[in-house]
């Protein structure tokens, strides 16, 4: 299970997108409170690409080296963190009258996350071990501690690389936009049609 979610994750939101947009309810507060979630999502991964690198975007579970700077101080999955926050602001964006899709985005996203960090915690052991165990000890894996973590041996932190960190998120980027402009596109057709 845990090597499929891992396979499809980049999949498994097209189901709650499709409900989002089909019970669409636009409105200017929700739709503005949720693009502040989505881009607090988008500007956590593009810090957490340019220190990591594009390796991220491997269908392939591993590292080349263990990165605890930048976001990864803070927690130690801030990618998954950041779709989390880009996924509850998109369904907040778009369907604000149905707080069940958003709690229901929230715990499926946590649970297939947790499940895919396992499967990655047990590959970085297996490389990093004892500075891996430390870092697993200091670090939480979804929801960031306040202060950065430092600990012994750490990646640099003028490591940070943003043309390479927009470069790997333009897929990303382009499915944000995409379904901003899907959302306009549905709010204008349910206006045209009286809906």
């Amino acid at each position: 299970m845990r090597n499929l979610l891992f396979r499809l994750r980049s999949y498994t939101p097209i189901p709650f997108l499709l409900l989002g947009l089909w019970w669409l309810e636009f409105n200017w507060s929700a739709f503005i409170a949720g693009m502040v979630l989505v881009l607090a999502g988008e500007l956590l991964r593009l810090w957490a690409v340019g220190h990591a690198g594009s390796i991220t975007r491997t269908r392939h579970v591993g590292a080349d080296q263990l990165v605890t700077s930048g976001p990864y101080a803070f927690v130690r999955n801030p990618l998954y963190t950041g779709n989390m926050l880009i996924y509850c602001g998109m369904v907040l964006a778009m369907s604000p009258s149905w707080p069940w899709l958003l709690l229901l985005v929230f715990l499926w996203f946590l649970w297939q996350y947790t499940l895919i960090i396992q499967l990655e915690e047990e590959k970085l052991q297996s490389l990093f071990g004892g500075k891996y165990e430390e870092y697993q000890r200091h670090v939480p894996r979804i929801f960031p501690r306040l202060l950065p973590w430092h600990g012994e041996g750490d990646s640099q932190p003028g490591t940070m690389d943003w043309r390479r960190a927009f470069q790997s998120e333009r897929r990303t980027q382009e499915a944000i936009l995409v379904t901003v402009l899907l959302i306009f596109v549905i709010r204008t057709l349910y206006a045209c049609s009286g809906l």
